[in-house]
């Protein structure tokens, strides 16, 4: 149980996967954190909430919320802040990944799905959070969900890669307009990880996987966890981590070079 008070941090996406493994790591860090997820996993949430309250003692806010909806994001960090006492870190991680389809059969709408997730959803959360933040006049950190995709192109997923380099160049835009008010703006860019939603959109083996972004095994190499994404968000949402901004961090075992 931690007894140190960092501040509060906003977790978008954080019923499963890399986003709940960053609230269970932002909680014993000693930040009290919000929980954000679509409305339909508000159980999941409180759950969650209730099992970080037990381990770490962090005090804890459940926020359902749509993140491609703006009203409902904008209400979810104003409330978070109110409930929680401020906010410091936002941690934009929700997103989706379509399954594998050729541009020429890709369907519009889930492009545009797509997009209203991992592009209009980090955008809605980076607007709100910096309002937040500079009204508050103590700094922050906010940080978003890029990916190996957002690096490297995957080819049957043209709209995810497309929506994961656009968190890129947000993320450094955003980087040079706070520069000024001590807030720095990172993303994370994991490659492979165990996750729900990797294992619903890859049925293939590891290297299948890897041989549709033309990628060949590097030795021992293996898909990561959630965890391992999560201690990178850990320092980047640290005070010691001020020296670092506009940046897209790779934490992929190797598998790609930036």
């Amino acid at each position: 149980m931690s007894t140190k008070f960092l501040g509060v941090a906003l977790i978008t996406g954080a019923s499963q996967g890399i986003g709940k493994a960053i609230a269970f790591r932002l909680a014993k860090d000693g930040f009290r954190v919000a929980l954000n997820d679509i409305p339909n996993r508000d159980p999941q949430l409180r759950s969650l909430a209730r099992e970080i309250e037990r381990e770490h003692g962090a005090k804890t806010y459940v926020t359902p919320a749509d993140v491609s909806n703006e009203s409902e994001v904008e209400k979810m960090v104003v409330q978070t802040s109110k409930a929680l006492g401020g906010l410091d870190v936002m941690v934009a991680n929700a997103g989706i990944l379509h399954e594998g389809a050729l541009v020429k059969d890709l369907p519009t709408e889930t492009w545009k799905k797509t997009f209203a997730i991992n592009v209009d959803g980090v955008f809605f959360s980076y607007k709100y959070a910096a309002r937040e933040m500079i009204a508050q006049g103590r700094g922050g950190r906010i940080l978003g969900a890029s990916s190996i995709a957002g690096k490297r192109p995957a080819a049957h997923f043209s709209a995810y890669t497309a929506s994961k380099y656009a968190v890129r160049g947000l993320t450094q835009s955003l980087a040079l307009e706070l520069s000024g008010h001590g807030i720095t703006v990172n993303a994370y860019a994991p490659g492979f990880i165990n996750t729900p939603m990797t294992a619903g959109s890859f049925q293939e083996t590891d290297d299948t996987v890897l041989a549709v972004m033309g990628l060949t095994r590097p030795v021992k190499y293996k898909f990561g966890e959630p965890e391992d994404v999560a201690s990178l968000v850990s320092y980047l949402a640290s005070k010691e981590a001020h020296y670092i901004t506009g940046q897209t961090i790779s934490p992929n075992g190797g598998i790609v070079f930036d």
